[in-house]
C-alpha cells in the first residue's frame, strides 16, 4: 500500500481536454494556481478526452505518460486542473506511487496561505474539512487500520470511524463561531443602514486588480500583487465622495471558475456582505484575452450567492496595458454601464468617482421619493 509523502513541491501538471473552447487560457490560469501554491512545475501532460476514465479519470495510457514524467523528473506531486473523485485520487496515488491533488484541494491550499484574519482562517479550515469528509470513505491505508498496541487500543472503534467523528464535531464547532461572527457583521449592516450609507462592493475575477483599485481610491494600503487570490479576507474603508458624502467600500475575494462549492459555501457569510451592497462595481482585466469568460465566470457566482440582482457597473480596468482611454460608457436608457480606468496609472479615477456621486444622489432620491406620502 503507498503511503503518502508529506512535503515536496516539484510538480507535474495535468490537463485535460474535453472540448473546452478556452483551453489555453485555463492552461496558463492552472500554471499561475500551481504557482501561488509554492509548486515548482517541471512538465505539463496535455491531452484530449471525450469523457472522464471512472477509475483514473485519465485513462490507463495517460497515467503511464504521466508516471513516466513523474519518474523521470523526480516529481513530489501529481496537480490536476480537473475535479478527482475520492476514488480516482487514491487509484493515481497507487499507480503513480506520489501524492495527486486535484484543482480544488489546490485551490484550497492557496486560501490557507493567503487568510490573515481569525474569520478568514476558520472558514478556510471548515472548507478543508468539508473537502476533506469526502476523501474519509475508505480513506488512506492509515485509516483502513485500527489502532493497537499499548496505549494506543480505542474502545473497539476504527481509525477511520475516530476520523470521521472528530471531524464533524469541529466542523459544528467552526460553523457556530462563522455564525457568531455573521450576527456581529449583521448588526453592523443595520448600523450603516440606519445611518444611510451607500454600500459599494468591489467584485470581480481574481487578479483583476480590485485590491489596487481598492487602494487607489481609499488610501487604504491594502496588500496587492500580481497574482492569484492576493485579497482573501474582506476589508472596508469609508469614502468621502463630493458631491455625495460618505460610501463605504468593501475589497472583496477574488472570484475564478469552477469555485469549490465548499470554498462558497464555507465563505456564504462574508460573500453576503456582496449580495446586501447597494452596488457592485465588477471589476474586469480588460488586457486579458479571457475576459469575456472571466465576466461570466464572476456572473456565476453572484447568482450562486444571491448577488444577481444588485444593480453594478463595469470597470474596465488595467488599460494603460490597451489602446483603449479613460471614459464612461451608458446603456440605451442613459444609466451607467461601464467606466475605463487604469488603477496602476490613475487615469480614470476621477471618472468613477464621479459615477459614483451620480449613484449616490440618484439612491438619496429614491429614498425621498419612496419616503413622501402621495399627495391627495
Amino acid at each position: 500500500m503507498f503511503d503518502r509523502p508529506s512535503a515536496g513541491n516539484r510538480a507535474i501538471l495535468v490537463q485535460l481536454d474535453f472540448g473546452e473552447r478556452d483551453f489555453d487560457e485555463r492552461l496558463d490560469e492552472f500554471h499561475m494556481l500551481a504557482e501561488s501554491a509554492g509548486a515548482v512545475p517541471l512538465a505539463v501532460i496535455k491531452g484530449k478526452r471525450g469523457s472522464p476514465d471512472p477509475k483514473t479519470f485519465a485513462g490507463r495510457g495517460k497515467v503511464v505518460e504521466i508516471g513516466q514524467a513523474a519518474q523521470a523528473e523526480e516529481a513530489d506531486i501529481v496537480i490536476f486542473n480537473h475535479e478527482l473523485a475520492p476514488g480516482q485520487q487514491r487509484n493515481l496515488e497507487r499507480e503513480l506511487e506520489c501524492r495527486v491533488i486535484d484543482r480544488s484541494s489546490l485551490i484550497l491550499d492557496i486560501f490557507a496561505l493567503r487568510a490573515k484574519s481569525h474569520e478568514g482562517k476558520l472558514q478556510v479550515e471548515l472548507a478543508q474539512l468539508q473537502h476533506l469528509a469526502t476523501r474519509l470513505v475508505r480513506g488512506w491505508s492509515h485509516l483502513e487500520r485500527q489502532k493497537g498496541g499499548i496505549g494506543l487500543r480505542g474502545p473497539g472503534e476504527k481509525q477511520l470511524e475516530t476520523d470521521r467523528r472528530l471531524l464533524g464535531k469541529r466542523v459544528a464547532l467552526l460553523k457556530e463561531r462563522l455564525k457568531q461572527l455573521e450576527r456581529q457583521r449583521k448588526v453592523r449592516r443595520r448600523a450603516r443602514s440606519r445611518a444611510e450609507v451607500l454600500s459599494v462592493s468591489l467584485v470581480g475575477y481574481t487578479n483583476a486588480g480590485k485590491s489596487t483599485l481598492f487602494n487607489a481610491l481609499t488610501k487604504a494600503g491594502a496588500y496587492a500583487a500580481d497574482q492569484l487570490f492576493a485579497t482573501l479576507d474582506t476589508t472596508a474603508r469609508r469614502l468621502y465622495i463630493e458631491g455625495a458624502g460618505q460610501i463605504v467600500l468593501s475589497d472583496t475575494v477574488g472570484f475564478i471558475r469552477d469555485l469549490p462549492h465548499s470554498l462558497v459555501a464555507a465563505f456564504r457569510a462574508t460573500l453576503e456582505e456582496t449580495a446586501q451592497a447597494d452596488l457592485l462595481l465588477h471589476v474586469v482585466d480588460s488586457a486579458s484575452p479571457d475576459r469575456d469568460q472571466q465576466m461570466r465566470a464572476v456572473h456565476e457566482v453572484l447568482g450562486e450567492i444571491g448577488a444577481a440582482e444588485v444593480p453594478q457597473i463595469v470597470v474596465w480596468n488595467k488599460i494603460d496595458l490597451t489602446a483603449a482611454g479613460p471614459g464612461v460608457e451608458r446603456d440605451d436608457c442613459g444609466r451607467l454601464a461601464r467606466v475605463r480606468v487604469s488603477a496602476r496609472s490613475g487615469a480614470g479615477l476621477d471618472l468613477l468617482r464621479d459615477a459614483l456621486a451620480e449613484i449616490a444622489r440618484d439612491s438619496v432620491r429614491q429614498d425621498e421619493s419612496a419616503t413622501q406620502p402621495d399627495a391627495a
